[in-house]
């Protein structure tokens, strides 16, 4: 590890990540290299925005639970954090353990019921390269650069704006490609395409988060977000990869067994097999773990387990005498064996760790906090020094300071010096009695004042319970309250609406004038506004205030709905208008003129004088019959035409 490896160490004080209620408070402990700049306590958002500010090379926990309820949350944490910090589990992968086994590798003691110890013991556990990195990404990332907007229902310039906004996602799309080439990272790239550019582009990238040379990013018109590319489970990678050190006993012959302890006698591996060469046999260790001893149950090695011990360059253990098949079964009887091979494999294991056991008891005693003791415990049986190791391998580390930690001494006590320390102990005994004493009277004091918030809490849960339901009831009213005044603006609307038509209808009864629908502009727009606002029927005429905009869709409308006119203001049509006066002939619906009706318009009414109507109405369909007649002239003379020159035709031919 390195010498300025910053961590951040963390365990629960208070809450829980499953609580709504209560959220978790954290006991927070950086280290940086060996040591331990600060401690603090900080809420779950308050961590998160350290970890942002600060980026540590490790956040270490004790279990994932602590900051996750769930694989989704999970993913979520892991997809928050900055890309050089990685989350290791200090209590191991798949396979956990306490924290406390965790730290006793390394001869570190803590007080589990202090959750600052805890978060100092994880810190300094992962600086030392325990517990394993959780995986949750595969080595590929996902970049989408897409519209920070939407673009609306929009007005005039609505084209333009979306434009725009296109063009920008198609520009910012170019830049990170040209960043990925820049890094020389492999990826695959799809395109949205949208008017004036485009309105996603995708990047799938065949690198870690870490690797890729872009930022999220959010601007006015375009945001780009970057996603890992999530495992289907959570893996674990070994935050050091050194293997761990094993006492290998092995039974060869037709049927080869081994069974594989850590030092500290746990059993790791066991197994039998008729088909296993040597070359299994080694093969499987390397797996497990890295032998430190290989032991046989007979006094002189086998052949074959000579081979496998020299291949790992082990310690070779044989006991003094052949083991008896009692001694074998009284060692074994702990554990589960499947047959004779694996029961003899075993016992030679256990055999070993019980010639060493003694040696590894005295050796904890005088090592100090913070070293790996699986390595000083196979340094010294390799015929080091315990001085000579603790020169090598010393790394300070600033344990709390606390009885437990302290070394035993052990070596050249005086008679002076036992005195001194007898009285010591009788003071500390006087001194833990008083002590004992006081905690009786906190443990009492502390009842009482439980019992007395227990009281107070049921009084208050009722009181929340009426001001909880008197907030339903609040918000019951004020949706209530929302929907009559929406109700009441639609009835008044209404109304007016019917005043409208009511005068419409009374303009209709008056026989020398006739009343018309005024429609703001000559679109669906302006036509869905008409019939929303006094309606439209078959036989009304309607008089058009703009032009402006009109396309053949609205007369396709207006000719569906089978109006009797439409008149539009004198001097309304507009330069480009040439074809509307055709566009209406075509549709059969009369296209008039204020002046020659007389028309008179004042806000959403109109009138005209129904003799000036008329008279334009006769005229209009005068000038319909002509453009008939001439309409038909002309196809009766390009039939002519036609029938002339095939014709003319027949006659060259028969010539």
């Amino acid at each position: 590890m390195g010498d300025r490896l910053k961590v951040f160490g963390i365990d629960i004080i208070k809450g829980s990540v499953r609580s709504r209620s209560r959220r978790p408070m954290y006991a927070l402990v950086r280290m940086e290299g060996p040591q331990i700049t600060s401690e603090t306590d900080v809420s779950f958002f308050r961590l998160f925005r350290l970890l942002r500010d600060e980026q540590p090379d490790i956040l270490a926990v004790d279990s994932l639970q602590e900051i996750a309820c769930d694989q989704h949350e999970l993913f979520f944490f892991l997809q928050g954090l900055p890309p050089k910090t990685r989350l290791v589990q200090v209590t191991g992968g798949e396979k956990k353990e306490t924290l406390g086994k965790v730290a006793a590798r390394f001869n570190i003691r803590f007080n589990r019921f202090d959750p600052f110890a805890e978060a100092r013991t994880t810190a300094q556990v992962a600086t030392l390269g325990a517990g394993a990195e959780v995986i949750a990404f595969e080595n590929e990332s996902e970049i989408v650069v897409s519209r920070h907007r939407s673009p609306g229902k929009g007005g005039w310039s609505q084209n333009r704006y979306v434009r725009k906004m296109h063009g920008a996602v198609q520009l910012k799309g170019r830049e990170i490609e040209m960043a990925l080439v820049a890094a020389g990272l492999r990826y695959e790239k799809k395109e949205t395409k949208a008017f004036g550019g485009c309105s996603r582009v995708a990047f799938r990238v065949f690198a870690t988060r870490d690797q890729v040379p872009v930022s999220t990013y959010r601007g006015a018109d375009v945001q780009v977000r970057i996603n890992g590319k999530r495992l289907e489970r959570i893996r674990f990678r070994p935050l050091s990869g050194k293997p761990r050190y094993l006492i290998v006993g092995i039974d060869p012959g037709t049927t080869t067994a081994f069974a594989a302890l850590d030092l500290d006698g746990n059993l790791l591996y066991l197994k039998s097999s008729r088909q296993m060469t040597m070359s299994d046999v080694i093969e499987a260790l390397y797996k497990v773990g890295k032998p430190l001893v290989i032991a046989s149950d007979v006094q002189e090695m086998p052949f074959s387990v000579e081979k496998i011990r020299r291949s790992f360059s082990a310690i070779a253990y044989t006991p003094k005498q052949d083991v008896s098949v009692e001694t074998k079964v009284e060692l074994t009887s702990p554990f589960e064996y499947a047959n004779d091979h694996e029961r003899d494999a075993l016992s030679a294991a256990l055999d070993a760790f019980r010639h060493y056991r003694h040696r590894f008891q005295n050796l904890m005693k005088r090592i100090p906090a913070g070293l790996d003791l699986d390595e000083v415990r196979a340094r010294v049986i390799r015929g080091q020094s315990l001085e000579q190791v603790i020169g090598d391998m010393r790394v300070p580390v600033h344990a709390p300071e606390s009885p437990e930690s302290t070394p035993v001494i052990t070596d050249r006590k005086t008679d002076e010096r036992v005195r001194l320390l007898d009285g010591m102990v009788k003071r500390l005994r006087t001194y833990v009695a008083e002590l004992e004493e006081e905690v009786k009277a906190r443990d009492y004091e502390i009842r009482r004042l439980q019992s007395r918030i227990r009281k107070f809490g049921t009084s208050r849960d009722a009181e929340l319970a009426k001001d909880t339901e008197i907030a339903k009831r609040d918000a019951i009213i004020d949706g209530q309250k929302k929907r009559l005044r929406k109700e009441e603006r639609h009835n008044r609307n209404l109304v007016k609406r019917i005043a409208r038509i009511k005068k419409f209808a009374e303009l209709s009864m008056d026989g020398e004038v006739i009343p018309l629908k005024v429609m703001e502009s000559l679109t669906r727009d302006g036509l869905r506004n008409l019939d929303e606002d006094t309606g439209i029927e078959e036989g009304d005429i309607v008089f058009v205030s703009r032009t402006d905009g009109w396309g053949r869709s609205i007369i396709r409308d207006l000719s569906d709905i089978r109006v009797r006119a439409v008149i539009v203001g004198e001097g309304k049509l507009r330069e480009g208008d040439e074809q509307l006066i055709p566009a209406f002939a075509e549709a059969n619906i009369p296209l008039l003129s204020s002046a020659e009706t007389g028309s008179q318009v004042r806000g959403k009414q109109g009138l005209c004088a129904k003799d000036l109507l008329d008279a334009a109405l006769s005229r209009w369909q005068q000038g319909q019959d002509q453009r008939e007649r001439e309409k038909k002239s002309k196809m009766i003379e390009h039939i002519f035409k036609e029938y002339k020159s095939e014709r003319g035709k027949v006659v060259k031919k028969g010539g």
